[in-house]
């Protein structure tokens, strides 16, 4: 029975709070029994809020009883990314450099917006050491690890959200997408990942990692919840200078559409010519390309320029802006960091002016390039990671299957891009694929992600803990 609260989807358990039918403080109990039974296996929490979520879960219980107005996720308990700050509480962005910074005076602009649509706090999530580091044994805290095999990689950075929201710790958590982070974490564990369009979610209150890439994105274990977890997160913020002033519309209304007339483009070459993705993974995609055929859209194939230009500018920008913002502390606090993050942010100290500057003039060819090759589509099929998830532990490994990805173009080009479920390999390990859309068209992205998730099962299946 405790399982399967656990896994409600966070529309359900929001609708059963609101009625009455659910109690939070039922919920929240159960949610913090599973945390405690199976969490020192998997390691995605670094703090666990224990007293504050019964307590506001109490509150929320009260607010019910006394028919006072609900927000959409009253009473819902939900997980931050640790370098998202929440008052009273440090950001430590899983790293000895701010391991003992003090409490955080305010909420971040997204913590804000969670908390004002009726989300309470349950905990702080691991982390990839600054958002960049890959699996690292050599942080004071451990590395958080995939729920359907602890020996496996359960993508990064936003490590612990993917890996609570999948075990059914949490229905909710928040993560941040500079080269995908938001989308590998979902891609690994088998849930919804939303990246949204650039600026349409605040970064006020996040610690940078690259300034011009970075997103902040919703993580939930349906395409319905992610929708309605963005309906919270998005709007224009003046506190974060690249928030865009678009109006925000329902993500949820056009969820039960369908996708009969619609015109999807697949972008295959990314995947079958220019890094060759593993037979399990493509043949995934095709099987996903299908079903969507059969549902009645039009699929039509389309080309690009070659996934590494992409993924080569997206790196030296995405390193030298990261390298500025570290040169203090590299330079003060070297042997804080783990050798991971290390080998990731030091290439940027050896990137020239014209180096970043030729990649920003490049990084405006590739997105106008790519908005004009999809301008007439409603949405385009992509890969996302290349492989099945790997091991956790084998550096070679690592090396070899850390970068096969699809994801870091759509950071550079700022499209909407969502990873979701769409099958298993032989050892029982999700797969996934990118829906990716025209500039503030997430809810086209979520319709397309909705229609395939409702002619599947993927999604309904639960690791085995």
């Amino acid at each position: 029975m405790d399982g399967d609260l656990a896994f409600l989807s966070l529309t359900e358990v929001a609708a059963r709070i609101r009625t009455g039918e659910l109690s939070p403080i039922t919920y929240a109990q159960c949610l913090l029994d599973r945390i405690g039974a199976h969490d020192q296996q998997y390691d995605s929490f670094l703090r666990v809020l224990t007293e504050s979520v019964l307590q506001e879960a109490a509150a929320a219980e009260q607010a019910v009883k006394a028919g006072e107005p609900l927000g959409p996720l009253h009473g819902v308990p939900f997980g931050l990314k640790d370098i998202i700050d929440a008052a009273g509480l440090p950001t430590t962005a899983h790293s000895q450099i701010l391991a003992q910074q003090p409490p955080k005076t305010d909420d971040a602009a997204v913590t804000k917006r969670l908390r004002a649509a009726g989300g309470i706090l349950l905990g702080k999530m691991a982390t990839h050491e600054f958002a960049l580091g890959g699996p690292s044994f050599d942080l004071p805290w451990p590395p958080a690890r995939n729920p359907w095999n602890r020996d496996r990689f359960p993508g990064g950075s936003s490590s612990g959200s993917g890996v609570a929201v999948a075990a059914g710790f949490l229905p909710m958590a928040l993560g941040t997408d500079t080269g995908g982070s938001v989308r590998n974490p979902a891609t690994a564990c088998g849930i919804v990942g939303m990246k949204a369009t650039y600026g349409r979610v605040s970064r006020q209150g996040v610690v940078p990692l690259s300034y011009s890439l970075d997103h902040v994105g919703p993580m939930t274990r349906t395409v319905a919840d992610n929708a309605l977890m963005l309906n919270a997160l998005a709007g224009h913020d003046p506190a974060d200078p690249a928030s865009a002033d678009v109006p925000v519309s329902d993500y949820t209304a056009q969820l039960d559409q369908g996708v009969k007339g619609l015109r999807i483009g697949v972008l295959r070459h990314f995947h079958t010519r220019d890094m060759i993705a593993d037979p399990v993974v493509a043949d995934a995609i095709e099987d996903a390309v299908r079903v969507l055929q059969e549902l009645g859209a039009e699929v039509v194939e389309i080309e690009t320029e070659p996934l590494g230009i992409y993924s080569t500018c997206n790196r030296v920008i995405l390193v030298s802006e990261a390298y500025a913002m570290h040169r203090r502390w590299l330079a003060e606090r070297p042997n804080e960091y783990s050798a991971s993050f290390l080998e990731r942010v030091l290439p940027g100290a050896f990137l020239t002016a014209d180096d970043y500057v030729d990649a920003l003039r490049l990084r405006r060819q590739l997105t106008a390039g790519f908005n004009q090759t999809i301008r007439e589509l409603d949405g385009v099929i992509v890969a996302s990671s290349m492989d099945p998830p790997f091991v956790i532990d084998d550096a070679t490994e690592i090396a070899l299957k850390y970068s096969r990805q699809a994801r870091a173009p759509f950071n550079l080009t700022g499209n909407p891009a969502l990873s979701l479920p769409i099958g298993f390999d032989a050892d029982s390990l999700p797969l996934a694929m990118q829906i990716v859309g025209n500039n503030f068209q997430e809810a086209m992205v979520y319709r397309i992600a909705a229609a395939y998730e409702a002619a599947t099962a993927w999604h309904s299946r639960r690791p085995p803990l």
